[in-house]
């Protein structure tokens, strides 16, 4: 299927009108910045340093950086402490969160969440692959990507289903992998239901409690048990496979809990990014483990 990402709607970001050329080619330097800040966080590289590894320069870089991940790089840097954070998570045992204080990276007063109100269909659905539902899709640029972002409507309402992501000129891959979550659905492409979806999910000033964004969970019994408690970290915390495993009261399913993560299907709304090896070390992340990465950086950014 073929997707107009081209069209003169280009979806917005923080208030910026992002062309098809510009906003396949900035990530690809976005993405190359995170992975050179997180492989030298402990030379805490310069402006400077990072505009030459981009090829960019100082002001371009800065300007770059902080409109698609939200903070500066510097701030990214300083974030992106996570080898450090897994040694004390590791040896001391802390929690995600007091690792940050440790580090100097968060206040407790300026934590942030995405609220939402979330409700799960009946496991019929799940069993019939999702047989009766109409889905609907859309592509937008977000601090991670390209994300896809999928609703349908329940109760006359709009509803979010779905939340993946992908570089640029893998969309339609990422397509077929939700596709398959529930192949018998139909899918219809309108980024004027998923718009506003997406304007909800990656402005920060869009989280409100008083107006929780609405989601429909769509799985097994044990899977949306998993889910739920996924939705219940905090911003700026983590929980290890166990913790979540001990909270669904089932202590011995560690390896079905860590499947059911890997299977969840709205991505960083329900926050599987925040679900850590037995350690405390980050583990896979089925949309790539630098995007897991960057997307603890940006969460310990916007909480410091």
């Amino acid at each position: 299927m073929k997707h107009d990402l081209h069209s003169p709607k280009a979806l917005r970001y923080g208030g910026h009108i992002l062309e098809p050329d510009e906003r396949d080619g900035d990530y690809v330097l976005v993405r190359k910045a995170i992975e050179y800040l997180t492989l030298n966080w402990q030379e805490q590289p310069s402006l400077g340093e990072l505009a030459s590894h981009l090829g960019l320069g100082e002001t371009a870089t800065q300007k770059l950086f902080t409109r698609w991940a939200g903070i500066s790089p510097k701030a990214f840097s300083q974030a992106v402490t996570l080898d450090h954070a897994k040694r004390l998570l590791r040896e001391e045992g802390l929690p995600l969160l007091d690792a940050s204080f440790e580090l100097g990276l968060s206040s407790p007063s300026r934590l942030h969440d995405l609220f939402v109100t979330h409700e799960a269909m009946p496991p019929g659905v799940w069993k019939a692959k999702g047989e009766g539902l109409t889905i609907h899709f859309g592509f937008h640029v977000c601090p991670f990507g390209q994300a896809l972002v999928m609703a349908s409507m329940f109760d006359g309402k709009p509803s979010l289903v779905g939340v993946a992501f992908c570089d640029a000129g893998e969309e339609t891959l990422a397509l077929e992998d939700m596709r398959g979550r529930w192949p018998e659905a139909s899918y219809v492409e309108d980024t004027a239901i998923t718009a506003a979806f997406a304007l909800r999910i990656f402005k920060l000033d869009q989280w409100q409690k008083e107006q929780p964004l609405r989601v429909t969970l769509i799985g097994t019994d044990f899977q949306i048990r998993v889910w739920d408690t996924l939705l219940s970290i905090p911003l700026g915390e983590a929980k290890t496979y166990s913790d979540i495993a001990e909270a669904i009261d089932n202590p011995k399913a560690v390896r079905a809990v860590g499947a059911a993560v890997g299977r969840n299907p709205i991505s960083f709304v329900v926050p599987c990014h925040r679900a850590l090896g037995k350690s405390g070390a980050l583990t896979g992340y089925h949309w790539g483990l630098t995007r897991k990465r960057a997307m603890l950086g940006w969460e310990a950014g916007v909480t410091a």
